[in-house]
């Protein structure tokens, strides 16, 4: 049975006032069903922890857990920050000593027991690992064909630098950024090792419960460990309700589930990711020109152009949920979604 609305953010709308805002964003509905951002599933917005529009464009509707790719990374920084909260962890804790069974090494190097758990967050460790490029020893098609993950992370060499690629020490904010899914992938035996409890089981006590979520499909790894680099299942008024978290500062109804110091750290920029898009602790954060402006945001971000976008200035939360996996430029038609019809409405509703 659905939840009505009332359950899913701590303040909810539904007043004559407010049902002002469904005919403007009635184009969202009619551009999204006329096919224009090809398989969009769904769309939330809400504004001052109030839904203003909910809509599903497939057989799944409300109830349906989807599946965001990598928006599950964010997931995985918010975990740590729940371990970092009840000192189990720390920012800078090194990881190679989480995996002393995983010894020797290949390419051994003392550099590897230097990474830290903030290089995973940030995307940033010396490891050669690039899921953008085919031709990485790290790239993540290449560790799905091994049981051990977490071996596969570990044995990868060091980076090299030529001379045309910024060393990190020449790079902004001090850390050289690649995409590496399996880096984030080694936090989930990281986190069950700390906590000494499984991933599941820790976000099911530590966050999800604390904001009501109740349903949750983990994908696994062959070895046991859940799967913290992407494919995790919720529901799109879930996802949002993550988003709503953070906008908050770490609060939910009162209550600070993540530390405010641990939200500030993650939407802060560590790396840089290209001109114009810096890297927090696995949160994106970009702005956008639309309607005249440029609007900031973080975000959660998964294949397919799935998105949680956090806008600050606009005291806003918008999810948009997709099957775009194999579309060309779909992350950039969930920002035209987001920017031609969903933040003109934002504004105009000022």
């Amino acid at each position: 049975m659905r939840r009505p609305l009332a359950c899913m953010l701590p303040v909810v709308l539904l007043t004559a006032a407010q049902a002002a805002w469904a005919a403007p964003f009635d184009d969202v509905t009619q551009t999204v069903k006329a096919g224009t951002y090809q398989q969009v599933t769904s769309v939330l917005v809400a504004r001052h922890g109030k839904l203003l529009y909910e809509q599903y464009f497939d057989e799944g509707g409300a109830e349906a857990l989807r599946n965001t790719r990598s928006v599950t990374k964010t997931v995985a920084g918010m975990l740590v920050g729940l371990a970092v909260e009840r000192g189990l962890l720390k920012a800078e804790t090194p990881v190679l000593p989480y995996f002393r069974d995983r010894e020797p090494l290949a390419y051994p190097d003392a550099r590897k027991g230097r990474i830290t758990i903030e290089d995973l967050l940030t995307m940033s460790s010396m490891l050669e690992c690039d899921d953008n490029n085919e031709y990485s020893r790290g790239n993540e098609e290449r560790m799905y064909l091994m049981e051990d993950w977490s071996r596969f992370y570990l044995d990868l060499p060091v980076r090299g630098f030529p001379e045309w690629t910024p060393r990190p020490e020449a790079s902004p904010y001090g850390r050289a950024w690649s995409y590496c899914t399996a880096g984030v992938t080694l936090l989930g035996p990281v986190l069950e090792k700390a906590t000494r409890r499984s991933v599941p089981a820790f976000a099911a006590q530590a966050l999800f419960a604390p904001l009501g979520i109740e349903r949750v499909q983990w994908p696994m790894q062959p070895l046991g460990s859940a799967m913290t680099g992407g494919g995790i299942g919720m529901r799109s008024a879930d996802l949002l309700k993550l988003g709503q978290l953070y906008l908050a500062g770490g609060k939910w109804e009162g209550r600070q589930v993540i530390p405010s110091a641990w939200v500030k750290a993650s939407i802060a920029p560590h790396a840089n990711v290209r001109a114009g898009v810096d890297y927090g602790y696995l949160w994106w954060l970009q702005s956008f020109p639309a309607a005249g402006r440029t609007v900031p945001t973080y975000a959660m971000s998964g294949m397919g152009g799935n998105k949680v976008y956090v806008l600050p200035e606009q005291d806003a939360v918008v999810v948009i949920t997709t099957t775009n996996y194999r579309a060309k430029g779909a992350h950039a038609l969930s920002e035209q979604l987001l920017t031609t019809h969903i933040v003109p409405e934002l504004l105009r509703g000022r």
